[in-house]
Order: C-alpha cells, then structure tokens, then sequence
C-alpha cells in the first residue's frame, strides 16, 4: 500500500500536478526573459503566456511570513513562483528574483509571440525551446541551448555552451547560430533551399552526404575542410550562418 501511495505521489509531480501556475492574457508582442537560470520554453496554441513551477511543493521560510521578496533592481516576486512579470505592454519582460538556484519553469507561449531569452551569469542550466512558429533570439555566456521544432528567424550565441537545433518543416529567413567554445548541431529538412556559411577556426565541419552543397565558383579547386564554407543548397535561398570557433560544426538530414 505504501509503495502505492509512493508512486502516485511521484506521478504527480512528474506530471506536474504540484506546479504553481502563472498566467497573462497575451497573443502578440515579445517575451523578454532576463538570468532565468532553468527554463523550458515551448510554443502552443493558446492565448496566455503560461509560466508554471515544475519544482513541486518546497518548505516556506516561517521567518519570511508576512513580507514579500524583492530583488536588487527592485522587483518583486508577482508570480508566487520566484519569477517577477512585467508586462509593458508590447513586450512581456521576466526576471527571476534569485541569482542563484532559482525556480525549474516552463513558460508556455503562444505561436504569435517572439520570445528573446538572456543570461549572463555563471548559475544558469541548459535551456530548451520546443515547438515555436516565431522569431527566437538568444544571448547566454554559459548555458548550452536546445532547440527542437522550430521555425526561425532565428539568431543564437553563446560563448562556453553547445547549440542543439532541429527545425521543423519550414525555416524562415535569416538563421545564424553561433557558439565560441561549444559544438554547433543543426538539423535541417534535406530540400532546404539556403545559401550557407559555416565557419571554424579550430574545430571541423561534419556534413549529412544527403545533403548537397554547391560551392561557389573557386576555379579549379574546392574548398571543403578548411575553416570556411559558402555554398548554396538545393539552389540557395534563405541565409544560414552557423559558426564554432573552437568546436565542431555537424549538418544533419532531418
């Protein structure tokens, strides 16, 4: 019976039963999320911005009774899950109130929002986006990003993470996915039509053989290996930039 009562409990956390919701009626605009260290990011058909806590019920700090949390630029924690949300109007902005540690979320954003997602700190974790038919934007120093079904425009950087990207069926103009420290994964559907650029200065660049590249004229010589490629795909079109400095591009069929 005990163990009964043990896995139902497990259930419903990992099914997120427990999760402390947030919402904000909002189906346009820009979502701006700023050192939140743990977030899931993921596209629906919806006309909320839906932020919950995936961490499960935690034990509240009794001293704490009565006050409210605040941060050092003066934001307050609006949201009941350690997130302060400010909505100004045309753009949606997100601040966690922890610099370290910080709630796990999962913000669930409706299809007509961009989202443009920030960190800087050393505390951050990976963090995913799934499913998102919008423009992306990213700029993290540490984190390693993820990103599965996504559509573009699309502008990634990162210094010391790895970049992960499966694009859905359709990829809109422009793409630019660039690390300094970390490997660059794109995965791509084998009729994209690009012109493509992929540079490294010391890493190596790893292409799917079902995916044609067709250089640009060079006179008799091609370049493939070296630190540069520019070439089109299936006739060119839109344009794709992926770059690692120090690590290995890889070009996948999807």
């Amino acid at each position: 019976m005990k163990k009964q009562i043990l896995a139902i409990v497990l259930m419903m956390v990992s099914t997120g039963i427990f999760a402390q919701e947030f919402k904000l009626p909002k189906t346009s605009g820009k979502l701006l999320i700023s050192e939140v260290n743990n977030v899931t990011i993921e596209g629906y058909d919806g006309k909320e911005i839906v932020f919950s806590s995936m961490d499960g019920p935690k034990e509240k700090d009794k001293r704490a009774e009565g006050l409210r949390a605040v941060s050092a630029m003066g934001l307050e924690d609006n949201t009941g899950i350690g997130l302060a949300v400010q909505d100004k109007g045309n753009t949606v902005e997100v601040y966690q109130m922890k610099k370290m540690g910080g709630p796990k979320v999962k913000i669930m954003v409706p299809k007509g929002i961009t989202v443009s997602y920030a960190h800087t700190s050393p505390y951050g974790s990976n963090v995913k986006f799934r499913n998102l038919a919008s423009e992306i934007e990213i700029s993290t120093v540490h984190n390693s990003i993820h990103l599965d079904n996504v559509t573009g425009p699309l502008a990634v950087k990162t210094v010391h993470g790895s970049i992960d990207v499966i694009f859905g069926s359709t990829i809109n103009n422009p793409i630019s996915i660039v690390s300094v420290h970390g490997p660059v994964d794109v995965t791509i559907p084998v009729a994209t039509k690009a012109n493509i650029a992929m540079t490294t200065s010391y890493g190596e660049m790893f292409v799917d053989p079902a995916i044609k590249i067709e250089f640009e004229d060079q006179g008799e010589w091609k370049k493939y290996g070296s630190n540069k490629v520019n070439g089109k795909l299936n006739g060119g079109g839109l344009d794709m930039r992926l770059s690692s400095t120090h690590n290995n591009i890889y070009l996948r069929k999807k």
